[in-house]
């Protein structure tokens, strides 16, 4: 039995409900949804249309009508970066953000849209101050993460949002490693654009991405094609959500979205929470007393999400995670986690890190066996 400790990549195991919904769904009203008339496609349609409610519930969305369906975190942050910003624009961001969120704003360097990435500390932690500061006449978007995928550092979203709407700049949050499992309200949060997967926290299945987009923010459309309204006009539509969903939807992985969702909200954001803190905590606490190792971030509950790098003397992180894979049956993330600025503000640009992500069905007696594991890898180095 493999212990699965790579939940910051895409969560394992998935909830059964997921399992019983897919298998509903394909076998009674499996069609195209909003391109026909019939009975079949209408279910579908309004199956998504009833998820989207469910995410409305889980962010305080006020209407499904923003809620938008990419192919991925990664599509979404890319629509909401490239289709906000315009020449002569600025954005700021910051150190500890993954490549999903640094590469966009870099490309766009050449289509005169400048940038201000503000390092973080050495836990990670950034201070907002700092991002009011770097605030220019021209600046258009705050973009950042909700926590570090790198080192599980919560960032202060609240106090930036603050800052962006008392500045009039829009607010982008990445919740690729926090929806699901921390309260995400947009309205109490100042959030404009919220970017995260289906298939992380939220416990769903991977190639389906949620972007929700404030009412009244215009963004640019990157994709024309059949949206299965106004298929009389060469243009592609305006309206929300058709102006972005271009071509069939993954329908399954949106059901399959749904369950998770109810599934999570049947438990109670606040009970996945507190489990994994528990587990957070536990793991640090027992971990920080091996020798040889160096934990990463803010090693304390309040700051930190279920995310925990480590290294181990200066010994190859992907040598500890493929020891690990090979002769204990863990399964971890080693070397470098698509975030390069994280690892440089951490210094652990050449090492790497190898970095355990815990879900809501892992347990303690899991983390014991991976602490002996880590304990006898120890004593061979």
């Amino acid at each position: 039995m493999v212990i699965y400790l790579d939940n910051a990549a895409t969560s394992f195991p998935k909830p059964k409900i997921i399992h019983q919904k897919l298998d509903e769904y394909l076998s009674n009203y499996a069609a195209n949804p909003g391109r026909s008339g019939h009975r079949m496609a209408l279910e579908s349609s309004e199956a998504i249309f009833k998820v989207r409610e469910l995410i409305c519930q889980l962010f305080n969305i006020a209407s499904p009508m923003q809620v938008i369906f990419t192919s991925s975190a990664t599509e979404s942050l890319n629509l909401a970066i490239k289709g906000t910003l315009y020449k002569g624009d600025h954005v700021i961001t910051t150190s500890m953000e993954h490549n999903s969120v640094l590469r966009p704003i870099k490309a766009l360097e050449s289509f005169g849209i400048t940038n201000t990435i503000i390092y973080c500390n050495e836990n990670g932690m950034i201070d907002p101050k700092d991002v009011e500061e770097s605030i220019l006449p021209n600046t258009k978007l705050i973009a950042m993460t909700h926590a570090s995928n790198v080192t599980g550092t919560l960032m202060p979203i609240v106090e930036i949002g603050e800052i962006a709407k008392k500045n009039n700049v829009y607010f982008l949050v990445d919740g690729a490693q926090t929806a699901g499992v921390l309260p995400i309200d947009i309205e109490k949060m100042n959030i404009d654009l919220l970017a995260v997967p289906a298939h992380k926290g939220l416990l769903g299945m991977q190639g389906l991405g949620i972007l929700y987009i404030k009412e009244g923010l215009d963004v640019r459309h990157f994709k024309e094609g059949g949206t299965g309204s106004k298929s009389q006009e060469l243009i592609q539509p305006l309206i929300l959500p058709d102006r972005y969903e271009t071509g069939t939807p993954n329908t399954p992985g949106i059901i399959a979205l749904g369950a998770s969702i109810e599934f999570i909200l049947d438990k109670g954001i606040k009970k996945i929470r507190e489990h994994e803190e528990e587990l957070t905590k536990y793991f640090i606490d027992k971990i920080q007393t091996i020798d040889k190792i160096k934990v990463y971030g803010a090693h304390h509950l309040g700051k930190q999400a279920s995310v925990v790098s480590i290294n181990i003397k200066e010994e190859d992180s992907c040598d500890i995670g493929s020891c690990l894979d090979r002769m204990f049956n863990i399964a971890v993330r080693s070397g470098f986690h698509c975030a390069p600025l994280a690892h440089e503000t951490i210094g652990t640009s050449e090492q790497g890190t190898v970095r355990f992500s815990f879900g809501y069905f892992n347990t303690k007696e899991e983390i014991d066996i991976v602490l002996k594991a880590i304990k006898e890898i120890c004593n061979q180095v």
